[in-house]
């Protein structure tokens, strides 16, 4: 699952890189650890916004049947296999589709000296990840998920499970396109080899820490447990 990530563009570098539309008010700020139910950038579609916009939107999807807000704490992940035919998720895949800006996630590895953390990035100056998102407003405000899909080439070595990574191709297709299970076709190979995996120090496990520290590379990689 993808259960911490880290995203901290400014609203006015996501709505360029994204050509939308920015509603964030200036309530947008860096996270170095988003965790659930935190405020997340997302890029969506807006009837009433005129096309492409850049939203707040809490991490945890609520669908608008439900009766509480902490119905998204089990919704902070769509799993791509089932998701078109879930009452949760189904509604917002046919017609509520977002894009999650990001920077990079983070995973644990557990070994047998404890649990190594790692954060998947891509190293190369530019857009950053784009993960495969849904939304939904009702009375408890606009949330979203993340859809995710099985883990493929390295990435697999550390977990069974991925965000649904989008290349920039893919963008407007996922955002304007009908529903259509093409949609939630894997990555290329090819563009995940070029992602890093980066050992991390221990301080990202907490949520309440915060800054750039956390997706530090670990000063000495070779001393840490779990690395490949």
């Amino acid at each position: 699952m993808c259960g911490r990530y880290a995203t901290t563009r400014t609203a006015a570098d996501l709505s360029q890189i994204f050509a939308a539309a920015d509603e964030t008010a200036e309530s947008l700020a860096p996270d170095y650890n988003l965790a659930p139910t935190d405020p997340a950038p997302i890029v969506r579609v807006s009837a009433s916004g005129g096309g492409r916009v850049l939203s707040v939107a809490r991490w945890g999807l609520v669908p608008p049947w439900a009766a509480d807000a902490r119905t998204g704490l089990r919704m902070i992940n769509a799993r791509s296999e089932t998701l078109a035919t879930s009452r949760a998720f189904g509604p917002s895949f046919a017609g509520k589709r977002c894009i999650v800006p990001a920077d990079g996630w983070y995973e644990w590895l557990r070994t047998d000296k404890g649990r190594q953390a790692y954060y998947m990035t891509d190293p190369a100056e530019g857009a950053g990840l784009a993960f495969a998102g849904l939304w939904a407003a009702s009375k408890h405000g606009l949330t979203c998920t993340i859809v995710t899909t099985a883990a493929l080439g390295e990435l697999a070595r550390v977990h069974d499970r991925m965000p649904l990574l989008l290349e920039p191709a893919r963008w407007a297709e996922w955002l304007h396109a009908p529903a259509d299970p093409a949609l939630l076709a894997p990555p290329a190979e090819a563009y995940l080899s070029t992602l890093e995996i980066r050992p991390v120090g221990a301080a990202v496990g907490n949520v309440y820490n915060d800054g750039p520290e956390l997706t530090a590379r670990l000063a000495d990689p070779a001393a840490q447990p779990g690395l490949f």
